[in-house]
């Protein structure tokens, strides 16, 4: 990695940096693994990030930016090897000509073939779209002030086809900074909305993984607990409710996508329309399948859970070597879901500076409780 690069990942680390509280996590269900047929779907020697799947059932994911990895996106092949996506070119760094991309963890494939890509490291950050059926770009979309401020990480995201707009998830670098950034396709016009909101703001919780606190290198050499924000984001299968949670939190939220792109409501408004869904344990990704279960990545069990309509969680299935810092979950076209799990509790950032991830990394899958789709 050059040294354009080496700065984004410091810039990046220095973002888990938050405001430590109080408060403790409420310990987790008993797996249900009986009922869920995990299976491995690619061995990785680098470690991924989020993962998406096309329509046609091509795998696709980010390289996660705390392991320095030479590609931004990669293209899972049938044999488990991986090729750089779209091309070597856009993979990379950007050149001369701008062509590139700095640092990528969100990405989603629509059900159209796109597949939308987002740069959080370049400045201003930006969404690529990429064509899968003419292999052609179909779009690049910059996010600049004031929807990105200052701080800001735009992480995962959930896109709205029938309402035309692409929803971010940033938890920045503080607490009252984290908020949701709508994007309208139409124009490419960006709004900040919900910042430091109680629904994307994290909570006292700690991210305990392997009954270790996970803690943060900063560059002066000192740990500390991150306290991330809202970091989870999903869409249900009719369009009509965005989910999301901070990742240093037991409260998944949702609101309604007509809400989010009414720029005629007030903050305050706004706030008021966000309903608690249900509980959730610290996570790093959900999705949501048909029936509207919203599966959740459960870093403290090295598991999957669900939230279903009511509130209640549980855990579908614990494995403390294959889901090894579950990161990212995402629907197929064959009905599972796929989860990338990357050991990022042992990245250097979060592991005193020292790599203690060992391949292979993972791609797993399994069967929902209702099918998942494509996009989610």
């Amino acid at each position: 990695m050059g040294r354009r690069g080496k700065a984004a990942v410091a810039a990046v680390t220095a973002l888990w940096v938050g405001l430590a509280s109080a408060g403790g996590a409420p310990s987790g269900a008993a797996a249900d693994d009986a009922s869920v047929d995990l299976q491995v779907v690619a061995n990785l020697q680098v470690a991924p990030g989020n993962i998406t799947l096309s329509p046609d059932g091509r795998i696709f994911i980010s390289q996660h930016q705390f392991f320095n990895p030479q590609y931004r996106v990669v293209e899972v092949m049938g044999d488990g090897t991986t090729r750089p996506f779209p091309n070597p070119q856009w993979a990379s760094a950007p050149g001369a000509d701008g062509v590139g991309m700095q640092a990528v963890l969100g990405l989603r494939a629509t059900p159209d073939g796109i597949v939308w890509m987002l740069d959080n490291g370049s400045t201003p950050p930006k969404l690529v779209g990429w064509d899968l059926g003419n292999d052609t770009l179909h779009r690049v979309i910059p996010i600049p002030e004031p929807a990105s401020i200052k701080g800001s990480f735009l992480n995962d995201f959930a896109v709205d086809p029938v309402n035309g707009a692409i929803y971010i998830a940033d938890f920045a670098d503080a607490p009252e900074k984290a908020a949701l950034v709508v994007v309208e396709l139409a124009s490419g016009e960006a709004r900040r909305v919900l910042q430091g909101d109680r629904s994307t703001r994290p909570e006292g919780v700690p991210i305990v993984v392997e009954n270790r606190h996970v803690r943060l290198r900063k560059g002066d050499g000192t740990d500390a607990e991150p306290r991330i924000g809202v970091n989870p984001i999903t869409i249900d299968v009719e369009y009509q409710w965005v989910y999301f949670g901070a990742m240093n939190g037991n409260t998944l939220w949702r609101a309604r996508t007509t809400d989010l792109i009414n720029d005629g409501l007030s903050p305050a408004e706004l706030s008021a329309r966000v309903e608690r869904f249900g509980h959730k344990p610290v996570s790093d990704g959900i999705s949501i399948d048909s029936g509207g279960g919203v599966y959740i990545t459960d870093l403290g069990e090295g598991g999957i859970g669900v939230t279903i309509e009511g509130g209640s969680y549980r855990v579908l299935v614990a494995d403390q070597q294959k889901l090894s810092w579950p990161d990212a979950i995402s629907g197929g076209p064959d009905g599972r879901m796929y989860v990338a799990v990357n050991q990022l509790h042992k990245s250097p950032p979060l592991n005193g500076g020292v790599n203690g991830a060992t391949p292979p990394f993972y791609i797993v899958s399994f069967q929902p409780l209702s099918p998942a789709a494509v996009g989610r």
